[in-house]
């Protein structure tokens, strides 16, 4: 059976029943009680730092390890095993001095685990799925590690679509039949994983399925770097994937309210792959494989999910006890929801018939305000900061941020004030509309936010060839936009020619 007969036969499957992701992969790992000498292998015998640890490059010195974890799991009932991808980026393997293997790493990664599902097949009769794992590396683009610098960053969405796009690519042509963007806990990291993801699928001329993750940390509801479950699912909802869900940091019991909620609100399939609980006192799971089982079962009989399976903790036996328990269940079918502008900072923004009236704060922009725009010449972001924060309490429901002043580096600017308002909630929680009559300015402001934000705007002023193009990269960065009635000969200015241009 070819990718395309795969990838069709994943999605009937989907319609038909709950299908069963596999469990922890460290997890596993950590039961073999590797040693160092089993991270080298003979190839890194004098490699110049310790590689035990780094769990990914087992598919390079010890990929009989690896294949027997896939191989335990699709034996447990598992439909879709994972690539042992989860570190292998760029920014995570130069922890082991090992960033020029990000290639090799997820090829045979691919292959290891496309070789396990082929040879359960052949035996069994039974197809089962490879997912390119790509987890959300070691640093954050939305956060600054330096507390006394907010607007620092020590990686850019840029340098995350670079490794992600190395990565997309080799998962691909070592076999993956669909993408498992995991364990997402600074949405614009995600933003660049979908970004390179969706390129590499371009490039292959294959439709591969995208499966999103994301992580709640604590009770708070919202990921780390912030975003309530709506907010998250709009921020990515651009992607088209075919299921979102979370996975790790919570046990089924504690993820539970989110997975009601991503239920009801997405339009795709939804996943859930908790946590065997959470950690006792000395960082490990004691959960039993019959009260994870029974904890998800309750998911599937309330209507909530699609694709099952298990996160940290979580072990062959656990899958096997899951996938007993939600046999026979009937999968949660998507609802058709009524089409709304969904936006997000924090928070969701959700416009629709019943809420046209949108307030946008345009004080926090160098051509609208004196006091802004002096402000930012003079170097005191903070207390520009403050206008903003003004603006939201004010009742703003998106801030509108332009820097278009001839004596600034604009774009500079713009990148350094987003970054600060990344590192305030209380300004945050709202939209951000981008808003510059310079593409690369606006293109750089998209690289920074993490939610779905509103791009200031574009037209035919330059021709459709232009739109055009600027309109995909808009979608492809998870932006709403505003389109002004503009043509090459100018702005409209009766009713018929605002018709004529916006119909073309």
């Amino acid at each position: 059976m070819n990718i395309t007969e795969r990838i069709t036969t994943f999605k009937r499957l989907l319609a038909e029943r709950i299908l069963v992701l596999d469990g922890g992969m460290g997890t596993m790992i950590q039961g073999h009680r590797l040693t160092e000498a089993d991270y080298r292998g003979e190839r890194f015998k004098s490699w110049q730092c310790d590689l035990k640890g780094n769990s990914d490059i087992l598919v390079l010195t010890r990929p009989d390890v690896v294949g027997s974890i896939h191989r335990a799991y699709l034996d447990a009932g598992a439909d879709i095993i994972e690539t042992n991808t989860f570190t292998a980026n760029y920014p995570s393997q130069a922890d082991y001095g090992t960033e020029d293997l990000v290639r090799e790493i997820n090829l045979e990664a691919a292959r290891i685990a496309r070789r396990a599902a082929d040879e359960f097949a052949a035996e069994t009769g039974e197809i089962r799925f490879v997912a390119g794992a790509l987890g959300p590396t070691n640093r954050t683009a939305s956060l600054s590690p330096n507390v006394n610098d907010p607007a620092f960053r020590n990686i850019n969405f840029d340098q995350l679509a670079e490794t992600y796009l190395v990565a997309a690519r080799a998962l691909i042509e070592g076999g993956a039949d669909l993408f498992l963007i995991e364990t997402i806990f600074d949405t614009l990291n995600a933003k660049a994983a979908i970004f390179a993801v969706r390129q590499a699928i371009e490039e292959s001329g294959i439709d591969l399925p995208i499966i999103i993750s994301g992580t709640i940390t604590d009770a708070s509801g919202r990921t780390l770097s912030g975003q309530t479950t709506e907010a998250f699912w709009n921020s990515v909802r651009h992607a088209q994937p075919i299921a979102i869900g979370l996975n790790c940091a919570l046990g089924a019991r504690q993820l539970r309210p989110y997975i009601e909620e991503l239920s009801r609100i997405a339009d795709a399939y939804v996943s859930a792959y908790p946590n065997a609980g959470l950690p006792n006192a000395f960082g490990e799971y004691d959960e039993a494989p019959c009260d994870t089982a029974a904890l998800v079962r309750e998911f599937a009989t309330s209507g909530f999910v699609n694709i099952v399976g298990g996160c940290c903790g979580t072990t062959p036996d656990h899958i096997r006890h899951i996938r007993d328990a939600v046999a026979g269940i009937a999968p949660r079918k998507p609802p058709k929801l009524e089409p709304r502008c969904r936006l997000s900072g924090l928070e969701a923004l959700n416009i629709g018939p019943d809420s046209l009236f949108v307030n946008v704060g345009e004080r926090t922009n160098v051509t609208g305000s004196a006091k802004f725009r002096r402000l930012i010449e003079a170097d005191d972001y903070n207390a520009a900061l403050d206008i903003a924060r003004q603006q939201v309490a004010n009742g703003a429901q998106v801030i509108d941020i332009n820097m278009d002043e001839g004596m600034l580096d604009s774009q500079a600017a713009m990148e350094r004030f987003l970054n600060l308002v990344a590192s305030e909630p209380d300004i945050a929680r709202v939209p951000i509309m981008i808003d510059s009559s310079k593409w690369t300015i606006i293109e750089a402001g998209l690289k920074r936010i993490q939610g779905k934000g509103i791009v200031n705007s574009i037209s035919l002023k330059e021709g459709e060839d232009v739109f055009i193009e600027q309109a995909r990269k808009v979608r492809a960065y998870g932006a709403a936009v505003v389109v002004m009635a503009f043509d090459e000969k100018g702005q409209a200015d009766t009713v018929q020619r605002k018709v004529e241009i916006c119909q073309r």
